[in-house]
Parts: C-alpha cells; sequence; structure tokens
C-alpha cells in the first residue's frame, strides 16, 4: 500500500509512485492518542487518497506535527483531535507561518475525512479562509535566456559533443588497429586496444598487466589521456545533458534521475521518455524529433564505457569516467551546480555580458517554453497540466519574447472583440415585405448597406441556414475571401446576421436541438458549449409575432435531420 501506520515505535512508511521508500519517525515526541491520529491522517495524505508523493513533502508534514503537538502541550491540550476548539487552532496558526497553517489544515482535513470526525465549527474553520493567505514567492520568476545566449550555449554544448565524439570515434580505430601491449610493446593503438578490451585500467593495473613498474609507465605518459578520448567523461555527459534539456523542455530532475528502462523506442525517431517529476510523480513525454536525435547519440557514445559500469548503477542513463590522477571512478554522476560550474570554465562559455556563463537548469525550461510562438499553440490553456495559470504566467510570460508578446495581444483583441459583439443587440426584422427596408432606416444607415445589398438580404438571396449574412466573406469565423466556415448555432452572435421570418422554423429546430442537447449533457457543459447562444435564441424569438411562431412550429419535427450537423454533434 502507498502508506502505513507501523507500531513499537510509532512511524509511518511510504511507497512513492517513484518507487522510492521512505519512513518517518516521531522522535522526541510522547505517543498520544492525538499523536496516533494525526500520523493515521498524514498516512492518508499520500498517494492516491491526497496529493503527497515525495519524501521532502512527507518530512514537512511531519515536522508540521511535531509543531502542532508542542504547542498544544504547552497550552495545556491533553485530548484528542476530535476534543479540538476553534480557539486551539487559530491560537496555533497565529503563532506560525502561512506555511504551516496551510499544512495543518491540509493534515486534518485527511484526519476528519479517514481517522476520526472533528467538531461541527471546525470542520467549517478548516473549509474557510486562511488566516495567514501563504505570500507570493519573493524569489523573482525566471527569466528565459536571451537568443544570443541561448544560441550561444546550444552552440557549446554541440561543439563539446562534436570534438568528443571525434575523438572518440578515432580513438576506436585505433583501438581496432593495435595489439597486445604486453606482445607488441606500448603506443597508443596498443594501449587503446587493451582499454577497449579491459576497460579503464589504473596504472597499477597496466603496470602488472605489462610486467613493468610503474614509474614505467609514467615515463611512457600514461594511459589516463587515451581513456578520456576512448569513455565519456563528466563534461561531456553535461553538454548532453543541458542539450537534452534544451530540446524537449524536461523538469530538470526529471532528466537527472532517468534510466535506460524509461526509454520506450515507438521506432527509429519516436521515443516515449517516462520520467520521475519530484512535485506530482511520475510522467512521460513524446519526444521532439531533435531531443530524439540528442539521446541517440548519447547512447552510442556511451556504450563503449557502459560495459564496463558495475551494476549498481548500470541501468542509469548519464554514467561518466572520471580520471583522478593514477586513478579512476565510474560513476552516475550527480549533475549539479558544481558539475555546471566546471563545464562553464573548461568550455569557456561566457553571457551577453562577458561574465562566465550561469547555467541554470530550471532557467533552460523555462527558455525552451518561453521560445513557444503562437504558430506552436496547441489549444491548451497552460504549458504544464500540473500548473496553475497563476504560477505559468509568473514563469513563463513573465519576460515574453516579441512573438509571445504578439500572439497575446492578438489574444486578447480577439476576446475583447467577442465581448463587444455578444453585447449587440440582434438584427431582427418582423416581416418579409418589401416595405420592411423604409422601416429600418437606423439599421440600413449603421451597417452601411446598399440598396442592391438590402434587396437581397430581403429576397433571401444571402441566406445561410439561420439567418440572412450581410457577408459571407468577411472572415469574421474563418479566411477572409472565403465562405464562412461557422456552425449554425454562431449565428445567432454574430453581427453580419439578419434574421427574418423566414428563419423561424430553422430557429424553432435549433431551439429543439439545444434542447436535446442539454438532456445529455451536464448543465456545466452545456453551459460552457451552447449557453450563449441559448440565451440569444430566447432574446430573439420573442421579437416575432405569436402567430409567425406558432406557424413556424408546425413545420418542426424535433430531429437530428433537421439540421446541417456533424457526426460527433447528433444528439442520443
Amino acid at each position: 500500500m502507498p502508506a502505513e501506520v507501523l507500531e513499537d515505535p510509532l512511524r509511518v512508511r511510504f511507497v512513492f509512485s517513484s518507487g522510492t521508500e521512505c519512513m518517518i519517525r516521531f522522535p522526541g515526541l510522547a505517543r498520544t492518542p492525538l499523536l496516533e491520529q494525526l500520523a493515521a491522517g498524514l498516512a492518508y495524505l499520500a498517494v492516491p487518497h491526497g496529493g503527497l508523493d515525495a519524501p521532502a513533502s512527507a518530512a514537512g508534514y511531519r515536522a508540521r506535527i511535531g509543531q502542532l503537538v508542542r504547542w498544544l502541550d504547552r497550552a495545556g491540550f491533553t485530548g484528542r483531535v476530535g476534543d479540538l476548539t476553534v480557539s486551539h487552532l487559530v491560537g496555533f496558526w497565529r503563532s506560525g507561518s502561512p506555511q504551516t497553517e496551510a499544512a495543518t489544515r491540509q493534515l486534518l482535513r485527511s484526519v476528519d475525512r479517514h481517522v476520526v470526525a472533528l467538531r461541527p465549527e471546525v470542520r467549517e474553520v478548516l473549509a474557510g479562509n486562511a488566516l495567514q493567505p501563504r505570500r507570493k514567492s519573493a524569489y523573482p520568476p525566471l527569466a528565459p535566456y536571451s537568443d544570443t545566449e541561448w544560441d550561444r550555449l546550444i552552440a557549446c554544448c554541440r561543439r563539446v559533443i562534436t570534438t568528443a565524439r571525434g575523438g572518440h570515434h578515432a580513438a576506436l580505430a585505433a583501438a581496432a588497429a593495435g595489439q597486445d601491449p604486453a606482445s607488441a610493446g606500448w603506443s597508443r593503438e596498443n594501449v587503446l586496444w587493451l582499454l577497449h578490451r579491459d576497460g579503464p585500467l589504473t596504472k597499477e593495473r597496466i603496470a602488472e598487466r605489462l610486467g613493468v613498474g610503474t614509474a614505467q609507465i609514467s615515463k611512457w605518459g600514461g594511459a589516463s589521456h587515451l581513456a578520456r578520448a576512448l569513455f565519456v567523461t563528466r563534461d561531456v555527459v553535461v553538454a548532453y545533458r543541458l542539450l537534452l534539456g534544451a530540446m524537449s523542455g524536461i523538469v530538470p530532475d526529471g532528466i537527472d534521475e532517468l534510466d535506460l528502462s524509461d526509454i520506450d523506442w515507438a521506432g527509429d525517431t519516436t521515443v516515449l521518455l517516462a520520467y520521475i517529476k519530484d512535485r506530482t510523480g511520475p510522467e512521460s513525454l513524446n519526444l521532439p524529433r531533435p531531443a530524439v536525435m540528442v539521446l541517440r547519440q548519447w547512447l552510442a557514445h556511451s556504450a563503449e564505457l557502459r560495459r564496463f559500469v558495475p551494476e549498481p548503477i548500470r541501468d542509469r542513463l548519464w554514467v561518466s569516467f572520471s580520471p583522478m590522477g593514477d586513478k579512476w571512478r565510474i560513476s552516475a554522476p550527480s549533475l549539479g551546480p558544481a558539475s555546471s560550474a566546471r563545464f562553464v570554465v573548461h568550455s569557456g562559455l561566457v553571457d551577453d555580458r562577458g561574465a562566465p556563463f550561469s547555467v541554470h537548469k530550471g532557467r533552460i525550461r523555462t527558455t525552451f517554453h518561453a521560445r513557444r510562438d503562437k504558430s506552436r499553440w496547441t489549444g491548451r490553456t497552460t504549458i504544464d497540466p500540473n500548473h496553475s495559470a497563476r504560477v505559468e504566467g509568473d514563469h513563463y510570460l513573465a519576460a515574453p519574447t516579441p512573438a509571445q508578446r504578439d500572439a497575446l495581444e492578438a489574444i486578447v483583441e480577439q476576446a475583447q472583440g467577442d465581448l463587444v459583439r455578444r453585447s449587440l443587440a440582434p438584427l431582427v426584422i418582423a416581416t418579409d415585405t418589401a416595405q420592411t427596408a423604409t422601416s429600418l432606416p437606423e439599421t440600413v444607415s449603421q451597417l452601411g448597406l446598399g440598396d442592391e445589398v438590402l434587396r437581397e438580404l430581403l429576397g433571401g438571396r444571402r441566406d445561410v441556414f439561420t439567418a440572412a449574412c450581410i457577408d459571407p466573406l468577411a472572415g469574421l469565423h474563418g479566411p477572409a475571401g472565403k465562405p464562412c466556415p461557422a456552425r449554425p448555432w454562431v449565428c445567432l452572435l454574430c453581427p453580419l446576421a439578419l434574421f427574418a421570418p423566414r428563419h423561424l422554423p430553422n430557429l424553432l429546430r435549433l431551439k429543439a436541438f439545444f434542447a436535446r442537447q442539454f438532456n445529455q449533457m451536464t448543465a456545466s457543459q452545456f453551459l460552457a458549449v451552447f449557453g450563449a447562444y441559448a440565451q440569444r435564441l430566447d432574446e430573439i424569438l420573442p421579437l416575432f409575432a405569436p402567430a409567425l411562431i406558432a406557424a413556424a412550429t408546425a413545420a418542426v419535427q424535433d430531429s437530428d435531420a433537421e439540421l446541417p450537423l456533424r457526426a460527433e454533434e447528433t444528439t442520443g
């Protein structure tokens, strides 16, 4: 199970979705019914009951439990969770931080839901607003790298990789031409032959293998420089790792912890990559083609070293050979700030000011998303479904690129236009007679219509399904100059639509369609999809005489066949 409470001593054991385990203990706290109930509530916070899915989060809740228990003990409280009063909680929350209040609210709600019922007034307070709202982070949002810095970073990573691959291929070719140095003597080709066959060897091992002293190996120049060419080193790993992040936008902790088993090849150019995001748990991504190329290059480049990787880390994606004088080590490196700083120094990478480049893996992810302009828009309201709109705005829109700024302004303009159009009253004529034109001087002046256009509107030559259209090629709902592709109900809110009595049968058929859709959709779904159109239809129909509506009603059969619907729009 994801979490369980264990006895003697009291502790909570977690198994997170990443496969890692965590044991939360309560040293220094006396075992009381209060602590036992809080520990049970903590266990129920784990997935799937709650959202707790990381060791750091579990440790944070353990600290809040300690704060609450000690505060209640000082206040003289000796009861259980069900005995807590509003005054107890308010006093504790006032003495702590907003983060402490938020965590204990979540914990007590879990206790109330799964362990023991709280007092009604306490439950009401837990459901209300926080006494100390969590303040916005004092840290400014990560700004994306400038275009020149981004291009410089990508070019540097590719240069390091290209140089290392060239040396690697040359070393493999030399190894293929070499022989056993024990019999053929010391040479570059022969030493590479030995390293290719036996893996990285220390100076002592090589001396033992050749039957000479270590001083002689040093005199010959050693083998570390040759091993660096044959096997991937830490700087090369950093270059591949940064380039994969720049090409895919995966969270930094997800890339750092990748295993070979996380790579699911679905062809030569398609990869589904599974990774663990510490804040939310397992996720997956269909890698973009440039990221697939980086991953393929890395697997080929590291294959030589991977043959000699020890079993505990053999499945890790990132492995490196680290020469240390006459010694060496094969490891799954922790690619932290120190590794990035060494990479910057060794590669000579600088920022726009000429200072050493500041590599921030989270900022690389921010830049990846910031460089997506409106041509890459997919319709999703957020870049990452785990983010709120506020978080996305702070991290990805605080420093938009010019293309993003244009896209945002276009979206705002479109939304403002929609609001203006919805506020306009519908254009309705009461009869089909030619004399109607003389009764609409204000409408004719407002629309700027000529006599010929008005005659076509009144005569039905500009009719669409629901109304007469003033200009079907205006491009309001599609490309300008081409027939409007809007669905029949969109005309209800279109400022170019003119409604006449001859349109009443189709308007009533549309009203019946809305009623059928309402019966098969939830109220929230219907309001989101058809709500505005149904409301406008209720405004239009009363403008016609009751006798005209009654006559048109007789022609309505309440069937989908009466409307030009697509297959997915039909009702059951």
